[in-house]
């Protein structure tokens, strides 16, 4: 590697059967990651033709990332899945068709009875199939919606349940320069931490090499997430630790969701 290139310097093992549920945003405890260490995730792909653009810029920097893609869009585009896979990228689950609030029904099949849960599960084991191996990560589930049932639910199978640290904010309408300055200043302040993404949106894609550029300028370094054997490398949060993600869900759903694992309310579900 050109040593103006960013690179990926480490990788960090993530052991599935610890059954943890990660990242600051949501739970009060995420991966234990160096000062200027970063984790870069990317939700809710594979989308033609950002999910390309988003795989020249890394593979251009030798950075290697997360993709928590969508079983729908990996069934429309199997070929994107395989790129990501083939290039050196860990590949996790984030639903089937990102379904909201009731995403309990849409991991795992559950909830939809015997017959509709067993189709589900099939069409998926199909799918992964096709690409070699199944994925190892869920991203918390779309909308950031969980509950302890659905938790268990997931740890029961041996998948860890990945939040973030950090937001690019791109679900927002914004500039690629605005998302720069935006993601840049949120990290400039945290100093580290797992960063969330979509290579479904258009501003990521383009501001992205602008953005790996930058880490490299600031002296950040990229940390990549991969299966392996515990134990996972773990960070508690500290005593002031506040979930962001709460208020979404009990503004989203009215508070109606059951209790969370650290004693606030949560929408029944990444």
């Amino acid at each position: 590697m050109r040593p103006e290139k960013l690179g990926t310097s480490r990788e960090i093992a993530v052991d599935g059967g610890e059954g943890l549920a990660l990242g600051l945003q949501s739970y009060p405890r995420t991966l234990a990651l160096a000062d200027h260490e970063v984790v870069l995730t990317f939700d809710d792909g594979p989308v033609p033709p950002t999910t390309p653009l988003v795989l020249s810029a890394l593979k251009e920097q030798c950075v290697r990332a997360t993709f928590f893609i969508i079983g729908n869009n990996a069934s429309a585009d199997p070929a994107l899945v395989k790129r990501e896979m083939e290039e050196g990228h860990s590949v996790g689950y984030h639903s089937n068709s990102h379904p909201g609030a009731n995403a309990a029904t849409d991991v795992g099949g559950r909830g939809q009875g015997r017959h509709r849960g067993g189709d589900r599960r099939r069409r998926q084991s199909r799918l992964w199939r096709r690409f070699g191996k199944a994925p190892h990560a869920v991203f918390p589930l779309p909308g950031f919606a969980d509950s302890p049932a659905l938790l268990d639910y997931l740890r029961g199978r041996g998948m860890t349940v990945f939040g973030s640290d950090l937001w690019a904010s791109d679900w927002r309408t914004m500039t690629p320069q605005a998302e720069l300055d935006l993601v840049m200043g949120r990290l400039e302040q945290a100093g580290k931490g797992i960063i969330l993404f979509h290579d479904s949106k258009a501003s990521t894609a383009k501001m992205l090499p602008d953005f790996l550029r930058a880490l490299k300028a600031k002296g950040f370094k990229v940390v990549h997430m991969v299966a392996g054997a515990g134990p996972t490398p773990v960070e508690k949060a500290g005593p002031d630790w506040k979930s962001t993600t709460e208020p979404i869900i009990a503004k989203t759903l009215g508070g109606k969701g059951p209790a969370s694992e650290h004693g606030g309310r949560r929408a029944g579900a990444r």
